[in-house]
């Protein structure tokens, strides 16, 4: 069975905090010969790990990185390993995630009103524009 993922699957199957709904999710995930994990599900899935599980940023890019190393999983690599890079570079993982999709579909500068994500993606080689 070929499948795409909801979040709600992901954070069952990495938390395990509901008896149930994990091991239906954890069985559905390893019964799958293939996983599509969409760029929105991933932001989404880092969102509710960091702010909602509270666990570390350390914790969380290990979850994804194991995600990316499955088998079974596809995903757009580049743009998710751009958005490790943020966030283990201590910005947010949506952010890197939006200035490579940005600049893959031909956007040349990052713009934004939030200065740790400029600075952190001007240090990764992205031209930015921080909106003061």
């Amino acid at each position: 069975m070929k499948i795409t993922a909801d979040t709600n699957v992901l954070v069952r199957a990495v938390l395990q905090d509901d008896a149930g709904q994990a091991a239906k999710a954890t069985a559905l995930l390893r019964q799958a010969s293939l996983i599509a994990i969409s760029l929105p599900c991933l932001c989404e899935l880092v969102w509710v790990l960091l702010r909602g599980a509270k666990l570390s940023k350390e914790d969380v890019s290990k979850a994804i990185r194991a995600l990316l190393d499955a088998e079974n999983v596809v995903m757009n690599r580049q743009a998710v390993e751009a958005g490790l890079a943020l966030l283990e570079a201590g910005g947010d993982f949506a952010d890197g995630i939006m200035a490579y999709e940005g600049n893959w579909l031909g956007g040349e500068t990052f713009a934004s009103f939030d200065k740790q994500a400029t600075t952190l993606l001007k240090s990764q080689g992205y031209k930015t524009r921080l909106l003061a």
